[in-house]
């Protein structure tokens, strides 16, 4: 993948980053790709602060140029343009510059539903011509800061961040107004022949799935209708984003092509489950690149698309001298000690919306409402799902994955430098600990208790620098309010004849 460059004392960020070693022959290796393939156009793709795919097209005969100059647009992109609720662009206004998005060459990638077609990855700048920071990166660009931040911690650690997602999600109908109209399947749990229903769909996920790079594990039927999980290999922390990235946008093309709806909101429907992408976590030293073909004789894209870190030394392994073959090594216990202190903070970013709450408010549907851990134990917010791995567990499918990264490595690093201790894995259903009179703090239970706690932690807030706290914050709690000051079919129903 591209470095992250040093700034030098005559060049920019963004003129560092241009002409980083190795790039120049990456951006060849685009050129003859683009030959090879047939590629006639090109999205040149970011992530704003809530995870949506943005951008722009540009026809592959202007490849070069963009590699080197970039595209642009104006910062509030960055915030989807998004007004809020006094009418004001959430973020930038009117009169700010314009952010310079260069191209990751390493990203580029073939679209397999229109072959013409590819797409690209960036990195975000401040305008060349800004008085302040003219060319520094721009640190409203969330996938930038995670490049940066995964760099400091494994400079100052050695380790480096692998992790795996479950990406549920709900395959809806859609109606006559096109509208959801209930799931397409039954919300019957691991049962094959409600998978099977939904079998030309996963197939064709699955099919492009791989031929982006994604190399498709397990996959099942949850217990919601139209839901399905299905899981793709962990890897380096910023090729599982992208890839999480690239699956929701696959799901989004296959959806438009059997005329349905791929809902990625946590919680559509009461009474069955929400949509969760529980994050597993390991550290590791070490390690080597291994290119998965598939098969290709010819990839179609470039290799880092198709490339997953394998080997090396996972610091979350039981210590070979334990008593106990669960209990983690003493890195990642003080990681699950930075985690516990954190959580409050960590759930403003793995439940981001006011949608996310519906999950934890819904009784009896094992989503985590305490900070705790445990081994096998779903009644708690992270648990060890088996040896050298934590399942962490308070975030859902509107998870901007970029930003959880970012978040729980500042977590981690918190737990390292400090020795967290997270304490005894709680191995009793937690409710019942709880009634046996165990303390245990509770996770927020809205949107708005979540951000107060955020803006109380200086630890997780770092994972956020410069303007993207101030971008998260203002947009989140816009969410909030206009939340607060909206009536819902609830408070007609409850209240509408209820006097005299």
């Amino acid at each position: 993948m591209t470095g992250v460059l040093t700034k030098t004392e005559t060049l920019t960020d963004l003129e560092a980053y241009v002409a980083a070693e190795g790039r120049s022959e990456l951006v060849k290796q685009v050129r003859a790709k683009i030959d090879q393939l047939g590629i006639q156009y090109i999205y040149y793709q970011f992530i704003s602060v809530t995870g949506r795919v943005v951008g722009k097209g540009v026809p592959a005969d202007h490849w070069e140029a963009i590699a080197e100059k970039g595209i642009q647009l104006v910062y509030g992109s960055m915030a989807n343009l998004f007004l809020d609720r006094h009418r004001n662009y959430i973020g930038y206004g009117p009169e700010a510059a314009e952010l310079v998005a260069i191209p990751d060459p390493e990203t580029f990638c073939q679209l397999p539903w229109d072959k013409r077609v590819a797409r690209v990855y960036c990195t975000c700048f401040r305008n060349r011509e800004e008085e302040i920071d003219p060319g520094a990166y721009l640190t409203a660009d969330c996938r930038g800061n995670l490049k940066r931040i995964h760099a400091e911690f494994q400079t100052a650690h050695g380790l480096h961040l692998r992790h795996g997602c479950e990406p549920e999600m709900m395959w809806l109908k859609k109606g006559p107004d096109g509208k959801p109209a209930g799931g397409v399947t039954k919300p019957n749990c691991y049962h094959i022949d409600q998978f099977e229903e939904l079998r030309p769909v996963f197939l064709r996920v699955i099919e492009y799935s791989r031929a982006m790079g994604l190399d498709m594990i397990q996959g099942d039927h949850e217990d919601a209708p139209g839901q399905l999980e299905l899981n793709f290999t962990f890897d380096d922390a910023l090729r599982t984003c992208d890839r999480l990235t690239t699956y929701r946008q696959i799901c989004a093309q296959v959806a438009r092509e059997f005329n349905l709806i791929a809902c990625f909101m946590s919680k559509p429907f009461m009474g069955v489950s929400a949509s969760g992408c529980h994050h597993n976590l390991s550290l590791w030293s070490e390690g080597e690149a291994s290119v998965k073909t598939f098969g290709l004789e010819s990839l179609p894209g470039l290799e880092d698309n198709f490339t997953y870190l394998k080997g090396g030394t996972n610091t979350f392994l039981p210590e070979a001298n334990a008593s106990d073959r669960r209990i983690p090594g003493q890195t990642g216990l003080y990681c699950i000690g930075g985690v516990i202190e954190h959580l409050g903070a960590l759930t403003a970013i793995g439940c981001s919306t006011v949608n996310s709450y519906r999950r934890l408010w819904d009784t009896g549907l094992w989503a985590p409402v305490y900070a705790d851990w445990g081994y096998q134990n779903r009644t708690c917010g992270l648990r060890v799902s088996a040896p050298g791995r934590f399942e962490y567990r308070a975030v859902d499918s509107m998870v901007n994955p970029y930003l959880m990264a970012s978040a729980l490595l500042k977590a981690f690093d918190d737990g390292i430098t400090n020795q967290r201790d997270p304490g005894a894995p709680e191995q009793r259903n937690l409710y019942e600990a709880m009634e046996a009179g165990k303390q245990v703090k509770k996770l927020p239970m809205s949107l708005g208790e979540a951000l107060d706690r955020l803006a109380d932690d200086e630890v997780i807030k770092s994972a956020l620098p410069g303007e993207m706290y101030m971008l998260f914050d203002w947009y989140k709690r816009d969410e909030w309010a206009k939340f607060l000051a909206t009536t819902s079919d609830w408070d007609m129903e409850t209240y509408l004849d209820c006097l005299p």
